[in-house]
């Protein structure tokens, strides 16, 4: 019994990876989750299979193929970003649209349609690094609308997306505004949220 203890113990003291390369996600991430996270959060480049599928399956796939890399906790992130005239394009194979045609390609895609509605979507698929557990998934929706790019361009599809109610794109927004309402914000306080009702 206290074998299975201390293996318990070591279990909650393993940090959490967030599987992504890029360090300015993982820099954002840290940023929303705040100093009193009870977790270490380190990151790791795995490349993973671009699954195809509603958000929240791809990030399902996702995250079942880390556990097996990462043999311990991890979180893998599924990002889309819908246009409403497109009935959802491109939806999660935003990362393929963007490298592709880049910010100002996906703004002149709605150049046809007068609905320039979209929808900025994040799925966090977080497993414990149990082998064959079920992920939990933390879902955050922020809408929008696609503009003429304006804003650093460091960042992704950020110069051609605002938010709604907002006159800024999130490129221009100060990064502490816009982790407050951005769909991977969102996503990460419930994530925080999770951890923070465990506790109890």
């Amino acid at each position: 019994m206290y074998k299975r203890f201390l293996m318990s113990t070591a279990q909650k003291m393993k940090p959490i990876v967030i599987v992504t390369g890029n360090l300015n996600k993982l820099k954002e991430f840290k940023q929303i989750l705040g100093p009193d996270f009870p977790h270490e959060i380190t990151s790791q480049d795995i490349d993973l299979p671009e699954y195809q599928g509603e958000p929240d399956e791809v990030a399902t796939e996702k995250s079942k193929l880390a556990v097996q890399h990462i043999k311990g906790p991890c979180l893998v992130e599924d990002t889309s970003l819908c246009f409403n005239a497109l009935g959802g394009l491109p939806g999660p194979y935003i990362k393929w649209f963007l490298s592709k045609i880049g910010p100002e390609g996906l703004h002149k895609m709605l150049a046809g349609f007068e609905d320039k509605s979209a929808e900025a979507v994040c799925v966090f698929a977080y497993s414990s690094g149990v082998p064959d557990s079920k992920p939990e998934l933390f879902i955050g929706r922020t809408p929008g609308t696609i503009v003429e790019p304006r804003g650093p361009r460091d960042f992704g599809w950020d110069p051609c997306f605002q938010p709604e109610g907002y006159t800024q794109t999130y490129a221009e927004m100060p990064k502490e505004e816009k982790n407050k309402i951005s769909h991977r914000g969102r996503a990460m306080e419930l994530f925080k949220k999770h951890f923070a009702e465990k506790k109890k």
